[in-house]
């Protein structure tokens, strides 16, 4: 496969407001905007970057779907056929995590091949005592070990853990023997390589 470029469909999924929108930004765009009103995102969002993974470039299309359980239906469109999803859930608002739980349910029934990356954002609003935790983290520690999944905490403000999220997921994909048909697609080049664990990751 060295030298090959493949495809990789990585949706975002959680609760509206739960910092998805955010995070991509901070990937894509390497920006934070503290001061923008927050929007809804309507339907979804769709952008892509390429990382190189051992010597592979794979181009990651990345939609960030609406968080509203009024565009439920329509999020289930978007995450048909994903091999990868970030199920997001507010560190400072325990009712996020009860719809992330929510979304693994759907795609445990709906895309069982697509591998679950449990994130938890705004991390920064805790570590800066604004806001405090409440998702505990031994709480989802045990949920992610019940679905077999991996678990990041991360910050779009600061971007604690983001690039190493994104390379995780490519490099999974990679490195899975399934993925050996590649396809080829253009993208943004992203060469960088960061450590791949996570400051909070649970297998």
């Amino acid at each position: 496969m060295s030298g090959s470029r493949v495809d990789l469909k990585v949706v975002l999924l959680g609760k509206e407001a739960g910092g998805k929108t955010s995070l991509v930004e901070r990937y894509l765009h390497d920006r934070f905007h503290p001061n923008v009103p927050y929007q809804n995102t309507i339907g979804a969002a769709f952008g892509a970057k390429k990382v190189e993974v051992g010597g592979i470039n794979v181009t990651m299309g990345i939609w960030d779907t609406a968080g509203s359980e009024r565009y439920e239906a329509m999020s289930r469109i978007y995450y048909r056929s994903a091999r990868a999803a970030i199920v997001c859930f507010d560190l400072t608002d325990d009712t996020s995590f009860d719809r992330a739980k929510f979304w693994v349910d759907e795609l445990l029934k709906n895309e069982p091949d697509c591998k679950i990356y449990l994130t938890g954002t705004k991390y920064d609003l805790i570590e800066e005592e604004k806001r405090p935790r409440k998702v505990e983290e031994t709480k989802v520690e045990e949920y992610a070990d019940e679905i077999h999944c991996l678990v990041y905490e991360t910050s779009s403000k600061t971007g604690q853990n983001i690039k190493e999220l994104f390379y995780k997921i490519a490099q999974d994909y990679v490195e899975d023997p399934k993925n050996r048909e590649p396809e080829v697609d253009e993208g943004i080049i992203d060469s960088s390589q960061p450590n791949t664990k996570p400051d909070k990751c649970s297998c």
